[in-house]
């Protein structure tokens, strides 16, 4: 299989971030919503929201990841390990595509 290449890996990545960007305005959209005044209602409505703010606050932890593999596009040093400088194995960054680390450097 062809490695895939640094144009092709940018723009899945910003098609990731732009997904994220709309599952996080969703998020906020939801959790600024009206809440119910019924106690049994609101109980359910906030175990919702935790659930909610538990996606938000793993969206925008992917979504740093991704800005940073970006600018390291920008930079010319993607695919290049940030703690050691090896090259990061095109099998790594099929899985990852945002990982700064090789596997070693990762471990």
């Amino acid at each position: 299989m062809p490695a895939i290449s640094t144009d092709a890996r940018k723009a899945a990545l910003e098609a990731r971030l732009a997904q994220l960007t709309a599952r996080l305005g969703a998020i906020d959209t939801e959790l600024t919503a009206p809440q119910s005044k019924d106690w049994e209602d609101l109980a359910t409505e906030r175990e919702g929201d935790e659930v909610l703010e538990h996606m938000g606050l793993s969206a925008q932890a992917e979504l740093r990841q991704i800005e940073a593999a970006l600018r390291r596009i920008t930079l010319g040093t993607y695919g290049e390990c940030a703690r050691c400088g090896v090259e990061i194995t095109p099998e790594r960054l099929d899985l990852l595509p945002y990982t700064p680390f090789c596997r070693d450097c990762a471990a």
